[in-house]
């Protein structure tokens, strides 16, 4: 059986004197335990939609989305999600960010500290636990946004373009670390991506996505060894299938600009309050001495 179904999704939004927009209509995939599964395809498609309709942010108006056997109806444990911003607490340390997934579960000290102890190790962060966010560089910041996601062990990690807001210089090195990590958490996971690169880098399958209503051009399982080696033919060949596949998907339909929404891109409505809360409080402390408001 597997881990992740997603059966006859379809997703609606209503706008204000205009026909309803069909984002997602009849998507079905399934995705089995231990896969790095991409989700690809233009600007619209649908992709960031249905992501959060995994982390539970949000439900289908038709099918349902299955994982271990439950349904998911709301945010759980079960699931770690990572948005493109990190969305890292900047007034904690490193440390601090990455117990609190298991403070809410409330487990016991002595738990805490041999997972913290597990996730440091993993990700190479030891020596920078008791760091603030804002003395952390971008990959490293990537790291701990990925481990305080898989703290609590969750079934399945669900990352939003974690790579999007940065540089092409820095993005294969991040996609790298990346890769590094996941495997050894050994999780499966679920990633939104525009870049066809990084998704032959990364994932053991693609499944491309169109303009039209979301459905899947092509599902591509990536047969290439790990580390994978950017240079060879293999790889050059997938990122051709996959480019002209993204071009395919792009041409099925054109994108219709979507003003006057009387509901938002799920992932605006899900982060809008999160993201300006959060944005608030970062430009209080990111220009601080160590992360601290300046007295």
């Amino acid at each position: 059986m597997a881990l992740l179904e997603v059966k006859g999704v379809s997703k609606i939004f209503t706008r204000r004197k205009k026909s309803p927009h069909i984002v997602l209509e009849n998507m079905s995939f399934t995705v089995e335990r231990g896969q790095y599964v991409s989700l690809l395809g233009p600007s619209g498609c649908g992709k960031t939609t249905l992501l959060t309709m995994m982390g539970g942010f949000s439900t289908p108006d038709a099918g349902e989305i299955i994982l271990a056997g439950n349904k998911v109806e709301k945010p759980g444990p079960d699931r770690g999600f990572v948005f493109q911003n990190y969305a890292l607490f900047p007034w904690m340390t490193v440390k601090e960010n990455i117990l609190y997934s298991l403070q809410v579960k409330k487990l016991n000290k002595q738990e805490q500290n041999k997972r913290l102890h597990e996730l440091l190790e993993i990700s190479h962060l030891f020596g920078s636990e008791n760091k603030y966010p804002v003395q952390l560089s971008g990959g490293m910041q990537q790291r701990v946004a990925v481990v305080r996601a898989l703290a609590s062990r969750p079934e399945i990690l669900l990352l939003d373009e974690p790579l999007g807001a940065v540089d092409f210089q820095m993005r294969e090195l991040l996609q790298e670390e990346l890769a590094a990590l996941v495997e050894g958490a050994k999780t499966t996971v679920v990633m939104v991506t525009h870049d066809v690169n990084e998704s032959v880098y990364l994932s053991d399958r693609v499944i491309v996505m169109s303009a039209d209503r979301g459905q899947i051009v092509k599902d591509v399982y990536i047969d290439l060894d790990r580390p994978r080696d950017r240079q060879s033919e293999g790889f050059k060949a997938y990122v051709s299938e996959l480019t002209e596949l993204v071009r395919q998907a792009f041409r099925e339909k054109t994108v219709e600009s979507q003003p006057g929404f009387v509901q938002k891109e799920v992932n605006d409505n899900m982060q809008t309050n999160f993201t300006n809360a959060y944005n608030r409080m970062t430009s209080r402390y990111t220009s601080a001495s160590h992360g601290r408001v300046a007295k």
